[in-house]
């Protein structure tokens, strides 16, 4: 099947991962380059599938209805491509046989033609679809699902990766933040107990072990009382 110059170069656009960008933006994307980028597309689906939950994003709102559809009716090409992870085609939806409940639904909304490729990554299946308005275009995908399936796998991969340091991020900042807070707790305790820094952080332990409650949240508890107390005091 043949495929514009455009379409590898907004493939590889989307692997440029930088914050601010989602899986719904890279899967719409995905959805947006095949239907510029496949001659005889009019539109694209894109689904992720990853530990029993998916996500849906369509060039185009009608395509969100027709796959809804699919998957109450349990039955479709996106269904079948799922469950043999292999691709496809319906060269035109009112002489295939196969769904007919689903291609009255495809006809409504004007789909004729119909190419299902499915993408299995590290953490997740993709499975994208095309559609035309048009019978017969599309044909085989073979080449079209190998381009995909590289640039696809790329793209999650470096966001599965920005995620991972973002995450990283995060969890130091709250455990630096974690580690401030109870050194102010245990300022304060020493200063009401006169007793020493590692006394104060025994203390700690000891009460949130005895109230089952993690030693970084006591401490913001001490904190929070403490500076409400102390400016309670202030205004008086």
């Amino acid at each position: 099947m043949d495929t514009t110059p455009s379409l590898a170069r907004d493939l590889a656009a989307l692997g440029r991962v930088t914050e601010g960008v989602s899986y719904e933006s890279v899967l719409r994307g995905i959805t947006e380059a095949v239907a510029r980028g496949v001659p005889g597309c009019a539109a694209g689906t894109a689904e992720l599938w990853q530990e029993g939950r998916v996500m849906l994003t369509a060039s185009h709102s009608e395509l969100i209805a027709l796959t809804d559809r699919e998957r109450d009716l349990r039955e479709g090409p996106s269904r079948e491509a799922l469950s043999s992870g292999r691709p496809v085609v319906i060269p035109d939806v009112m002489r295939d046989a196969r769904w007919p409940r689903y291609a009255a639904t495809a006809v409504r909304h004007g789909v004729r033609s119909v190419l299902v490729l499915p993408i299995e990554v590290e953490r997740a299946v993709v499975i994208i679809g095309l559609y035309a308005v048009r019978p017969g275009v599309f044909a085989g995908g073979g080449s079209l699902m190998t381009m995909l399936a590289e640039q696809v796998t790329v793209v999650l991969a470096n966001l599965w990766e920005f995620d991972d340091v973002v995450t990283g991020a995060a969890q130091m900042q709250e455990a630096m933040a974690g580690r401030s807070v109870i050194d102010q707790a245990k300022g304060i305790i020493m200063s009401t107990s006169g007793c020493s820094a590692e006394a104060a952080f025994d203390e700690l332990r000891r009460v949130s072990q005895h109230h089952q409650i993690k030693v970084a949240d006591l401490a913001k508890l001490l904190v929070t009382e403490h500076q409400n107390k102390h400016g309670g005091n202030r205004t008086e």
